[in-house]
């Protein structure tokens, strides 16, 4: 008996077409074509929801905290959700939704490199084989996937590698949890980290700092103004910044301001582990935190979420030192 899936719809490149006067634009044919799309009713049961139609760099925290009060409110009715997105920001939502989504049923992101007016169109094939994976037995309690490229990927450690290939998602430093083949779905490892942290609300006044050689002061100074609740610092290497902005970094912790060190390499841990002025030990003995392997931009929505359901700056230091993922 086929399986009932939701796909839920947030616009992005998947639902857009070229317009010649404007270029590519969002359009709104999507939701129709999922409702007559034969080779997705050979595969499921579908039903279709637009949740939003947007460019996926509008997508914000706030919006993907409705979209994951949303998923958990329908999936008691379904097998499985598939969730269409825009890519540029899709690692965020659907590592957003790990975190604060328990569910062993799939929910499945997935998305196209390439616009409905392209030659080599990649969005039907990725959601043929999203939905696949989504009905899948071998998907459940797999965490929140993304499918690209008839490959499967995990929402924590999948980033964006190329701005316009249609294989531009990838897992640098664990690799893939899977494939899609034409008779199968084949796994071959499982999520390694897995973490629930159920919110209502999120905390958003948290800044990510990209660290450069020569940086200076203005930056950080910013984020001490708007007196924002953690600051996350995308660090050289093992976790190093450059020196001239330890005074600061020393400022921001005055005023109890909750620094993370991640690193700007797409593969590897930060560690504790050059003790010179502005190394990882230093600022450890410092009182920062070591984000591990996480990536910038994943710690911040990590902290957003964190925040939000603490509001206390020591349990959230507590968490973060007890759980080092």
């Amino acid at each position: 008996m086929n399986k009932n899936i939701l796909i839920v719809t947030t616009g992005g490149t998947i639902a857009m077409k070229f317009d010649e006067n404007f270029g590519v634009l969002p359009n709104n044919e999507l939701v129709q074509m999922l409702k007559s799309f034969p080779q997705l009713s050979d595969i499921a049961k579908i039903d279709v929801f637009e949740f939003t139609n947007i460019p996926s760099p509008y997508i914000t925290p706030e919006i993907m905290l409705d979209l994951a009060k949303l998923v958990e409110k329908k999936l008691p009715s379904y097998d499985g959700i598939v969730i269409t997105h825009g890519t540029d920001t899709l690692e965020e939502s659907a590592y957003f939704l790990d975190l604060v989504l328990n569910s062993k049923k799939p929910i499945v992101f997935t998305a196209a490199m390439r616009s409905g007016s392209e030659l080599g169109l990649d969005g039907p094939r990725n959601i043929v084989g999203a939905v696949r994976v989504a009905t899948a037995e071998q998907s459940q309690d797999r965490g929140v996937l993304v499918v690209m490229n008839d490959e499967i990927n995990c929402a924590r450690d999948v980033v964006k590698t190329d701005s316009g290939k249609t294989d531009a998602f990838a897992t640098p430093d664990y690799g893939l949890l899977g494939i899609i083949d034409p008779d199968r779905i084949v796994y071959y490892r499982d999520r390694i980290i897995k973490e629930y942290l159920p919110v209502n609300k999120i905390e958003t006044n948290i800044d990510l700092i990209k660290c450069v050689a020569g940086m200076g002061t203005h930056h950080i100074e910013s984020s001490i103004n708007k007196k924002v609740k953690a600051l996350v610092l995308e660090a050289f290497g093992r976790g190093n910044i450059p020196h001239s902005i330890i005074p600061a970094i020393k400022e921001a912790l005055k005023k109890e301001i909750l620094i993370v060190i991640t690193s700007r390499t797409y593969t590897g841990r930060v560690i504790p582990e050059y003790g010179y002025e502005g190394g990882g030990k230093n600022l450890q003995d410092m009182g920062i935190i070591m984000g591990n392997d996480l990536k910038g931009t994943k710690m911040r929505l990590k902290l957003m979420i964190l925040f939000g359901k603490y509001n206390d700056t020591s349990k959230v230091r507590e968490y973060l030192e007890v759980n080092q993922y």
